[in-house]
């Protein structure tokens, strides 16, 4: 992999920063150059919120993904937002558990993923999030599972911890969707 741009987005709340943060410090460990750069309107929780993360083999010119190759969304109003900035032959990838129209691209590949319902059925409500990045993680190989978890351990705060072994099971979740 030389250059992977991948954008988050939903709304405040689902987890959407957290996603990209994790995903960077996966990278990080991966020994690639990176930049993470959230974005959210003021309200935050039930606001919009997008994450831009860079992964790449040389220095990285702008933080700003404008053109995805990957758009992971967990919301129409981001699949309707940003859709059409995805490159020919890119990855979109839709919780389809909230977001229910289909893409009328055909330049793109889209999957399809019923997080939200695949983490609440788990007992693991809160994490479709993780769900999506382990599907991301399926689709693209941007590191090695053994760093995808150091990014998730540097990415869980101390006072969460408990939460680790959830996140774990949901990004599993998403691998085997």
């Amino acid at each position: 992999m030389s250059d992977l741009n991948v954008l988050f987005a939903g709304f405040g709340g689902q987890g959407i920063l957290f996603s990209g943060k994790v995903m960077a410090y996966a990278a990080l460990m991966e020994g690639k150059e990176l930049s993470w750069l959230p974005s959210y309107g003021p309200e935050m929780r039930g606001g919009t919120a997008s994450c831009s993360v860079c992964i790449s083999d040389k220095a990285i010119g702008s933080p700003l993904v404008v053109n995805p190759d990957v758009l992971v969304v967990m919301n129409l109003p981001s699949l309707e937002k940003f859709e059409n900035d995805v490159v020919p032959g890119g990855l979109i990838i839709i919780d389809s558990s909230i977001v229910h129209k289909k893409v009328t691209r055909t330049d793109v590949k889209v999957v399809y993923v019923d997080a939200s319902r695949l983490a609440e059925d788990n007992g693991l409500k809160g994490a479709a999030n993780m769900v999506m990045l382990g599907r991301l993680f399926k689709e693209t190989g941007f590191c090695s599972a053994e760093n995808l978890d150091l990014g998730l351990q540097k990415s869980v705060p101390a006072k969460k911890a408990f939460l680790l072994d959830n996140n774990r099971k949901a990004i599993s979740l998403g691998i085997e969707s």
